[in-house]
């Protein structure tokens, strides 16, 4: 008997489903935060400054679909450029696949747990800032911690 290997094992990036490809996302947030990134140093800066279409409780865009439009600066994340987001969080999954890493072992896709990425520690705080809510000069002082 032949045991499968999960998908994110065999394929890469670009050979997945799109149902595939949205799997992979642990839902932690981390992505519609604001960042914030030091031209000279080129440090990345996390805050706790949320997209405006950004839902903090359920960790989810809430017009996935239309984000694009709504919001023009949204990255969409592509199997061209998941490694070189550096941005990114280096516990996602897009960016650990693209550099040859595997996933967290708390990754709802091999807990089948949703709620893994809370637990882990990785997931946003729901009392995040909705972006419109405060002066885009005041972002500096809304760090949270360094990427």
């Amino acid at each position: 008997m032949t045991i499968q290997k999960p998908f994110w094992e065999t394929k890469t990036l670009g050979e997945m489903t799109d149902a595939e490809w949205e799997s992979l996302c642990d839902g932690c947030g981390r992505c519609c935060l604001y960042i914030l990134h030091n031209e000279e140093s080129g440090d990345v800066f996390e805050t706790d400054v949320a997209c405006k279409l950004f839902d903090a409780k359920k960790r989810r865009c809430t017009d996935y679909g239309n984000r694009s439009t709504r919001v023009p600066d949204c990255v969409r994340l592509t199997p061209d450029n998941a490694k070189a987001l550096s941005w990114m969080p280096k516990t996602c999954a897009y960016r650990r696949l693209a550099n040859g890493k595997n996933l967290p072992d708390w990754h709802p896709l091999i807990t089948g747990d949703p709620k893994s990425v809370e637990r882990a520690g990785v997931a946003v705080p729901p009392d995040l800032i909705p972006e419109g809510e405060i002066d885009d000069d005041l972002l500096e002082s809304r760090i949270t911690k360094a990427r």
